[in-house]
This record gives structure tokens, sequence and C-alpha cells, in this order.
């Protein structure tokens, strides 16, 4: 609509936008009055000026008449500045309603797109002076960012590029580059990327154009089969973490708790941790198993391991040889009733015989396993 009048007041010149214009005139029952009176007179109907594209942009739209739309998007690593898009004006003066955007080069930003070009700023015209720029390629967990050079050219020693491998100015720096010569392809380890582009106050130079790819890293090491122990983790991908745990009568050597971390060649924080039986400790569990150094294999020369069994005040310990496999009389399991070689002796056990049992009368039992330098063996004993 136009305009919509009543009263005295002429209203102001109309200009139509088509080739049809409708009026309509009402009046009610009341006040008569003298009406109106107009003129009209054929116009050509004129387009707005063609808009320019912007430099390193595209211009989307060959129309331009009234209330005709065109639309503007940007190169690759240029940032829209303005309205991506303007419409005709109506009018006597055909006018765009917003004035045509540019496509600039910004300092700094952050970039979440699988694949993008960063640029430093001014390109490919020159870089201005004193700039401190900071870019973030954000990929999802698992992915790293692929790092490619097009362009380079700066000052030689004092504006530079930086690319660091994470998200923190302390992050592990995998190049820093000056000069004319265009780097080599980076690849970055992490999810999150840093490009830093510092620039003094002297020469200034095109500076650099580069294109990053996200790819997928690679699983840490499958920890399993993990001997004589069990494996907990939803995953082995980057950050993610994983602990383990040894059955009854294994201890953990190592870290219980490993994270995978970041490289271009996946690994764990720390070594694989192994479940070994110990040479004898402190048992304090109601039952469980004690088993020979080195179960299920046989144990080594030369061992002298001694346990002290503790269950609560007011119960005993049974003991039941499930598995014994020694040298006779040279390899043997002495059993104390009591935490001390003080204490009555509930028996000596050796050789290949099983099924042999000892009850003590209190709730402490010490035992201690003694192998000489010649032939191995096995054992394991129950205990509740």
């Amino acid at each position: 609509m136009l305009g919509s009048f009543s009263g005295t007041t002429v209203p102001a010149l109309l200009n139509s936008t088509s080739n049809q214009l409708y009026l309509h005139f009402y009046s009610d029952i009341s006040v008569s009055a003298a009406g109106f009176h107009l003129e009209y007179k054929t116009v050509g109907l004129s387009s707005c000026p063609e808009p320019p594209v912007p430099g390193n942009g595209l211009k989307i739209g060959e129309r331009y008449l009234v209330n005709d739309v065109v639309s503007f998007q940007c190169e690759p690593g240029y940032a829209l500045q303005g309205h991506s898009h303007i419409s005709c004006m109506p009018g006597t003066v055909r006018r765009w309603n917003y004035p045509p955007p540019l496509c600039i080069a910004q300092c700094g930003g952050t970039a979440e797109e699988m694949e993008g070009v960063l640029l430093s700023p001014g390109f490919p015209g020159n870089y201005p002076s004193n700039l401190d720029c900071t870019w973030r390629i954000l990929l999802p967990v698992g992915f790293g960012a692929h790092i490619q050079f097009l362009n380079f050219s700066t000052e030689p020693n004092h504006d530079f590029v930086e690319i660091r491998n994470g998200p923190y100015d302390t992050s592990n720096v995998i190049g820093r580059f000056s000069g004319t010569e265009i780097p080599g392809s980076l690849l970055s380890t992490s999810h999150e990327t840093t490009v830093y582009f510092h620039s003094d106050h002297s020469q200034n130079k095109p500076g650099f154009k580069l294109e990053y790819q996200a790819y997928e890293l690679q699983e840490c090491p499958d920890p399993e089969p993990f001997a004589n122990g069990v494996v907990r983790g939803a995953g082995y991908n980057v950050g993610q973490s994983i602990s383990f745990e040894c059955l009854p009568g294994y201890q953990l050597i190592g870290h219980p708790v490993l994270t995978c971390q970041h490289g271009t060649n996946r690994n764990w924080d720390h070594p694989l941790p192994r479940c070994e039986v110990p040479c004898g400790g402190n048992v304090t569990a109601q039952n469980g198993t004690v088993y020979s150094p080195g179960f299920p294999n046989q144990y080594p020369n030369s061992q002298d391991c001694t346990w002290l069994l503790t269950v609560p005040v007011g119960y005993g310990i049974h003991l039941n040889f499930t598995l014994l496999q020694t040298e006779p009389y040279n390899d043997f399991i002495t059993v104390w009733d009591g935490p001390q070689q003080t204490a009555p002796q509930l028996g000596v056990f050796t050789g290949n015989s099983a099924k042999k049992s000892a009850q003590s009368s209190s709730n402490q039992v010490l035992m201690k396993f003694h192998s000489d330098a010649a032939n191995g063996g096995i054992f394991a004993i129950y205990f509740y």
C-alpha cells in the first residue's frame, strides 16, 4: 500500500512501482466535503544501479527493478562485512536499501568447519603493521587438522606465523615460520589447533593463505587381552580413558588409569600395566586365593615370600591347598597359627600333593614360601 489519506492535508507526491494502481474512496453517512482531485501521468520504472561485485566475493542476482533482491557471498577465508541481501527500494530515485557489502580477511576468528581457509588481514594485499591475530580451528574430538600453506610472504625474522597443537598460548608449537619460503604441510594431533600471526611496526608483506582439512586420528592400541585382569572403558580415541583391575590374588603393576594422548602416533600416556602375583604381602580379605609368584607359570628360583592373612577378630582362617606342585623338601610353604614365626606351626607343605588343609585358632595366619636355586613349581591356596 502506498498510503491512506483523510482530512484536509494534501498528500505528497506518490509513485507506483508497477504498471497498475488501485484507488479506493470511502465515505460514511455523516458530514460531506469537497472530496479530492488528483492527476496522474505515466512514468518509466527505472532500475537501481547495478551493485558492484565485492572484491574476493560473488554477486547473485541479475534483476535490479523495484523489490528485486541481490545477494552476496565471499570466497573461502573472507568474511562478509555488511548485509548479505540488499533490495531495490521504490521512490523517485531508485536506490538499494543497504550499500553493497565488502569481503575482508579478518584478524583472527574461530573455524569450526571440517575444512576451510585462513588468510592474513588484507590478503592478497599487504597486511597492516602491529598485528596480533589468533585463529582457532575447533574440530570434533578424534580429528586433527592437516594444514597446507598456499601463499607465504612475511618480513623475515620479525613477522611470523605460529601453529600450536592445542587451544592455549602454552600449547606445543609444531611450526613457526617467517620469510618468503612456503612452509611444508603440517599435521596437528589435537582437535583444537591455534594459528597465531604477529607483525611489527615496519615492513608489510602479502602475508599468508592456508588451507586446513580435518583428518581422523587413529585410536590408541587395544590393551586387550589383559592377562589376569579386566579393562573398563568406553573407547580408545584421543582424550578417552580406560581403567584396569586385576583378578583376586593378583596385584596391579603400573598405572590403573590410562588416557589416550594427542600425537601423530596414538599412544597411551603411560605404559600398559600388568597383573602379577606378589611375592608376599598383607591380605585382609575375608576369603580369596594366594598364588605362587608368577602363577599360572612356574615360580622363580630363590624366592622367600611371606603373607600375613588377617580376618576380623572372632574368626579363624581355613586354608585349603587346591594346587600344590613344588620340589619336594627343597621348596616348601610353612604356616603359623598367628602373625609371627614364634606362633605354633600349622604345618609345612611340600611336594605334589593337594587337598591338604589347615585351620587356625586365631584371626591371623602367617605363611612363608621358600624355593631353592633349582626346579620351579606352582601352588594355589584358597582361604576362608
